[in-house]
């Protein structure tokens, strides 16, 4: 299907093939879910998710090591990517435009278990509704990380509703969370 999917992709028409796409990813297992995204190193990337539930992870693992090699036009995921720049990533929420430059983590290194907790902060947090509020505290996280590593090495994510002194950007805390994973 890569060829059609591409095409209704530069057709600006992705839902001319979701419906298929849904059929054949629930075929694998009902409770992966998938999207197309632009690429991190080709145009497109098409990405399974079992949202890193571990019950889940020997389906997207199969799927990924079936998948084709990744090429100009496709690259293939087996959970979410971590974007090149999270600080460069706006979100809308409902009326509230955010950048993602603006959220501050506090985070608590467990070296002994190799794991993090954090309390994740936005100026804005306070402003959102609960459901709002409860996505700008995970995306943001997934975004640096990447789903998988986050799923590793964060252990308690706390939505902070007051700016702390000592908190950190996400770039600093993809490279606390990279040299704690090294």
């Amino acid at each position: 299907m890569l060829p059609e999917i591409a095409t209704a992709l530069g057709e600006a028409e992705p839902q001319r093939v979701e419906n298929q796409l849904c059929e054949l990813v629930a075929a694998l297992h009902p409770d992966l879910h998938f999207s197309l995204e632009r690429g991190i190193r080709s145009i497109y990337a098409f990405v399974v998710s079992g949202q890193e539930d571990p019950a889940l992870r020997p389906f997207t693992d199969e799927w990924k090591a079936l998948a084709p090699a990744d090429t100009p036009l496709w690259e293939f995921h087996d959970s979410v990517p971590a974007v090149p720049d999270p600080t460069e990533v706006m979100v809308n929420l409902g009326p509230h435009r955010l950048g993602l430059a603006d959220v501050r983590v506090v985070a608590l290194v467990d070296e002994a278990d190799g794991v993090v907790d954090v309390a994740v902060y936005h100026p804005l947090l306070a402003e959102l509704a609960p459901e709002a509020r409860t996505a700008l505290t995970f995306l943001p996280l997934d975004a640096t990380l990447g789903e998988r590593l986050a799923g590793e090495r964060l252990r308690r994510v706390e939505t902070a509703t007051t700016a702390s002194t000592d908190g950190i950007g996400l770039l600093e805390l993809r490279e606390l969370i990279h040299r704690l994973a090294r």
